[in-house]
């Protein structure tokens, strides 16, 4: 990552979740002078200025689908990595109004305000789930990755670069189904499993760090990146699981929730077509053309001859394989009461 200028200062909305906390330790390992945390949840942001008593981080309540308060929030800014959304898939499927106020609108302010406030970059965070989107989450998160798009295209002499990265399920991030699968153990009942071939790309909060990393490095206006991760069966997740803690491999199979797919797609084959590889990173650049522009028979050309890259025929981690990236996680192997990383033969 290139290094923030000594003077840097940084605003994470959401910024008291997972991968906000995450990247405020980053920021604050890359000696930045200020980072500005935006949520609307005082127990979350009390709890973490306990948990991190560093005299860079401020902390600003309030909701991002109120235009003012991220205006404030982003005076005398240089970055922003916006995290704050509504990410549960069923809840934001109940009420998929509530989805759109924070996901689409609040994200607009984000992108308006920085533009306002001469903000040099923002990176936003989206999901596999805003490809071929079936639910109202995903929907949301694609709209977001257009605004970013329109931003380019409709401002093309700013000074604000607006970007966005798309992963699949972060593991043991708040919400996620592994800390569901620990609780049930715990509990001493089986892991409940929505459909056992069910796949799902695999990423540590590390991982998603060094994404919006590579995308605060190498981002041009309008470009989406992507983590080339690896995938397992759910089936696979829960079974590692249920032999980390020595308990019997029994499944709940209790049927897919509203909402999720089978497999989950990181990039379409048009968007493999087109991306441009850095190894461990896609980036997807921001189509040029204009309104009343041709089709671009490149890359559909291309799409034609690459597949899509989604959890199906990503690379596929066995059991064996699952526990050993399990037990590189802090929380499991808090868990396990294990202090480092083991390697599972």
């Amino acid at each position: 990552m290139t290094p923030f200028e000594p003077d840097a200062t940084v605003l994470v909305t959401g910024g008291t979740g997972s991968f906000g906390q995450t990247m405020v330790r980053r920021l604050l390992e890359r000696d930045v002078a200020e980072v500005r945390v935006l949520s609307r949840d005082e127990a979350k942001q009390d709890a973490m200025r306990h948990a991190l008593p560093d005299d860079r981080v401020r902390y600003h309540l309030g909701d991002v689908r109120d235009f003012e308060t991220v205006l404030r929030a982003s005076r005398d800014i240089d970055h922003i990595f916006h995290a704050a959304a509504l990410k549960q898939v069923p809840a934001c499927e109940f009420f998929p109004i509530e989805a759109v106020r924070t996901n689409v609108s609040g994200s607009a302010n984000v992108v308006e305000a920085a533009e306002r406030n001469g903000v040099r970059s923002v990176v936003l965070l989206s999901t596999d789930k805003a490809v071929q989107p079936v639910n109202t989450m995903g929907m949301t998160k694609a709209i977001m990755e257009k605004l970013a798009q329109a931003h380019a295209r409709n401002h093309p002499a700013s000074d604000t670069t607006v970007s966005c990265v798309r992963y699949g399920n972060v593991m043991y991030s708040r919400g996620s189904v592994i800390p569901l699968f620990v609780e049930q153990i715990r509990a001493g009942r089986a892991p409940t499993v929505t459909d056992p071939n069910m796949t799902r790309f695999l990423m540590s909060l590390a991982d998603s760090v060094r994404l919006v990393e590579h995308a605060f490095t190498h981002a041009r206006p309008g470009d989406v990146f992507i983590h080339k991760a690896s995938a397992c069966r759910v089936g696979d997740l829960a079974t590692a699981l249920c032999q980390l803690f020595d308990v019997s491999e029994k499944l709940d199979v209790v049927g897919i929730r509203l909402g999720e797919k089978l497999h989950e797609c990181l990039a379409s084959a048009e968007e493999v077509a087109r991306a441009d590889d850095f190894g461990d990173f896609l980036r997807v650049p921001m189509e040029g053309r204009g309104v009343q522009s041709l089709p671009h028979s490149l890359a559909i050309a291309g799409a034609a001859v690459v597949q899509e890259l989604n959890s199906a025929n990503a690379p596929r981690l066995d059991v064996s394989g699952v526990r050993e990236v399990l037990l590189n996680l802090p929380p499991i192997r808090a868990e396990l009461s294990l202090r480092e990383p083991v390697l599972v033969s």
